[in-house]
């Protein structure tokens, strides 16, 4: 990920493509078919990941962390396969994102061209609750202190479900 991304060193994309392992492990065996919906529009995508070690999964025993970082991963990818967005850079704390993203060689200079990225994880959760966690980072990005457009995506692991939406203001 992180030839692609330069929001992401190879240590971070490595670790959270190690949280990703490790949560989707914890609900599938590879490979797994997943739904993919940008602002209700589905698809579906074949995921594939290594099953992680004894190791791998003791280093990410915190499930909290564990989902944080897997989610990282899942919806930065995501947003790479369904709009050829990449992250740019992590997002400053009040901004109501986790990243910035956008189109190939943006934000190099400045953020103009990007987009604000929120990202969640569920880890053993059903769709309903993907969705509702969806809603909930869509609001916290609608109210972070930036003037830039932002995306909200949820990853559900265990639901293998990822959503997109568009933060749209409030009329």
């Amino acid at each position: 990920m992180h030839e692609r991304h330069r929001g992401l060193t190879q240590a971070v994309a490595a670790a959270y493509e190690e949280a990703a392992s490790v949560s989707l492990n914890r609900y599938h065996a590879p490979p797994i078919e997943i739904t993919l919906s940008d602002n209700g529009t589905e698809t579906t995508a074949e995921l594939r990941w290594l099953t992680p070690d004894v190791r791998t999964i003791g280093a990410w025993a915190n499930t909290t962390d564990t989902t944080e970082n897997g989610a990282y991963c899942c919806v930065i990818a995501g947003i790479e396969l369904l709009r050829s967005l990449f992250a740019v850079r992590r997002a400053e704390t009040g901004t109501g994102a986790d990243y910035y993203i956008g189109p190939p060689g943006s934000g190099k200079n400045d953020l103009e061209d990007c987009l604000r990225l929120e990202v969640s994880g569920v880890g053993g959760g059903d769709s309903q609750e993907v969705r509702t966690r969806l809603a909930r980072k869509v609001q916290q990005a609608r109210e972070g202190d930036s003037s830039l457009p932002a995306l909200a995506g949820v990853i559900g692991f265990s639901a293998r479900l990822l959503v997109v939406q568009d933060v749209r203001e409030e009329a």
